[in-house]
């Protein structure tokens, strides 16, 4: 990078384009360049450090993220009027860049308060869940949960509440289907994680996800702390709330018994999410969060990149940390999922970003991947998930995705993340239960302004008062501190009951 007094950045030596720092007026002169600004650029946005010619790769961190539509003087604006999305060969290169990881000794390696449960997985919450088969118990489900208000929940202060995770499919669906599968995987997923202490699935009698087929299918065993009501049998609306209700009422001793203790930060496993990104999350919260990421790999610890259209452009990034060609190659075989799934639709895969990204200074889905895929860090690829597939590997790992924030991120819940860590530069709003964010802001201004919803202030780095390393040593600080019990800005918020949103993928009929 470019000292911190520069208007500019340079991420790379052979990078053609250079990114403000701040907004750079008309006529503003840019002496690193030899030149004034050609316009008015916005703070992340993109101005041309040379001259670039029609049809010329344009280059950011030394990767291509499109071609120039037309002749692009030095000191002009670069963005989607001047850039264009086009696709080109990319070599996947197998493992050429896998590094062994210089893990720590167990007896050096950072501790943190957690929840162990019966089978030894570890939980950095402790809640009650209550799960919808369909639809049509999502009601009941609420109504359960709305009755275990603070006032009642007092005399268990070791739970950390009673939620329903209430969802809208579950019927008028195909199944078999992949739809079918992916909603099961998913709401089982939840049913054993390790941050609830007990669960209660609840559905309605008729839909095609029958509770004791989806209890069944998915090896889960009922007991004292896994309950199932079924409202037909039960006796409708009211008798299945009060019924759900003592039933929860009589998990919450148990649930109150379990306590803290000292357990390695092998057991975590990071969910990675970015949203609301802008032209500094590749700069400094994903790469911050990618370094955070290294250290907890060294640690015996699960990081899980996700948002598969989100690395789009960038995968061979990941296939040449991949541990084997077959790693790499899984990847590759679920963007070519992608590719058929969104033919024809103006979909982010395809290139279009949100208006927000836009804004904030990123022209296109290759330049999105670029900052999106940093998340991950820089140790091997240890293996590639389907969405909500229980993730049974340590290390960097890679679980299939859409990037829509809530999807994915319950899809990570699901497969065992026990914390989430969220990127954002536009300042997304987002909480998640029972594994609780961590937001993490790529810029100082945004990071004041919403600083009630905004844990970690990345844009640090921007400023010049912390290295990407560093800032990354924070974040591992924090994550264990999160872990232990203390309170996200999202969990103080209230967020999380309605970011339970499984990917909705098949046909409704």
């Amino acid at each position: 990078m470019t000292k911190h007094h520069s208007p500019l950045i340079r991420l790379h030596a052979n990078d053609n384009v250079l990114v403000a720092k701040a907004a750079l007026s008309l006529g503003q002169d840019l002496p690193e360049i030899g030149t004034r600004a050609r316009a008015q650029v916005p703070p992340g946005h993109k101005i041309a450090s040379r001259r670039i010619v029609s049809g010329e790769r344009i280059l950011k961190y030394d990767t291509v993220i499109g071609v120039a539509a037309r002749d692009i003087e030095a000191g002009d604006y670069v963005h989607s009027h001047n850039l264009e999305l086009v696709d080109f060969e990319r070599d996947p290169g197998f493992g050429l860049d896998v590094r062994p990881v210089d893990y720590l000794p167990e007896a050096q390696r950072a501790t943190f308060m957690g929840f162990v449960r019966p089978d030894g997985r570890v939980g950095t919450r402790n809640f009650i869940g209550i799960l919808s088969s369909v639809n049509c118990s999502a009601t009941v489900i609420r109504n359960i949960a709305a009755w275990f208000t603070p006032e009642r929940m007092a005399a268990f202060p070791n739970v950390d509440g009673v939620v329903a995770f209430a969802q809208t499919s579950g019927c008028g669906m195909s199944s078999p289907s992949e739809h079918f599968d992916v909603l099961r995987r998913t709401l089982a997923g939840y049913a054993r994680h390790p941050n609830l202490a007990g669960v209660l699935i609840v559905g309605l009698g008729c839909e095609r996800n029958q509770v004791s087929s989806l209890v069944e299918s998915q090896g889960l065993q009922e007991s004292k702390l896994m309950r199932t009501l079924v409202m037909q049998e039960v006796g409708g609306t009211r008798a299945t709330i009060a019924a759900g209700v003592a039933a929860i009422e009589e998990m919450l001793p148990e649930a109150n018994a379990a306590r803290r203790q000292p357990v390695s930060a092998s057991h975590l496993k990071i969910g990675l999410e970015c949203g609301g990104s802008d032209g500094f999350s590749g700069i400094t919260a994903n790469p911050a969060l990618g370094a955070a990421m290294d250290i907890l790999v060294r640690h015996g610890g699960t990081a899980i990149l996700s948002e598969t259209p989100e690395i789009h452009g960038v995968e061979y990034m990941l296939t040449r940390r991949a541990v084997t060609p077959e790693v790499g190659q899984k990847l590759l075989d679920r963007l070519a999922w992608w590719e058929r799934y969104t033919q024809g639709h103006n979909a982010q895969f395809n290139g279009v970003v949100g208006h927000g990204n836009q804004a904030g200074g990123l022209a296109n889905i290759f330049e999105k991947s670029l900052g999106s895929a940093m998340k991950g860090g820089t140790t091997p690829l240890q293996a590639v998930y389907e969405y909500a597939e229980e993730i049974d590997k340590a290390g960097f790992v890679f679980m299939d995705s859409p990037g829509y924030d809530p999807v994915a991120s319950t899809g990570q819940i699901a497969s065992g993340a026990n914390l989430i860590c969220f990127t954002t530069g536009r300042g997304s709003m987002f909480g998640s239960k029972p594994a609780p964010t961590i937001k993490l802001a790529s810029n100082t201004p945004m990071f004041k302004r919403l600083e009630e919803d905004m844990d970690i202030n990345c844009g640090l780095i921007i400023d010049g008062e912390l290295t990407v390393a560093q800032m990354g040593e924070k974040i591992f600080e924090h994550i264990l501190r999160a872990a232990s019990g203390h309170p996200t800005k999202s969990e103080a918020l209230g967020l999380g009951d309605n970011e339970f949103v499984p990917w909705h993928m098949g046909i409704v009929s």
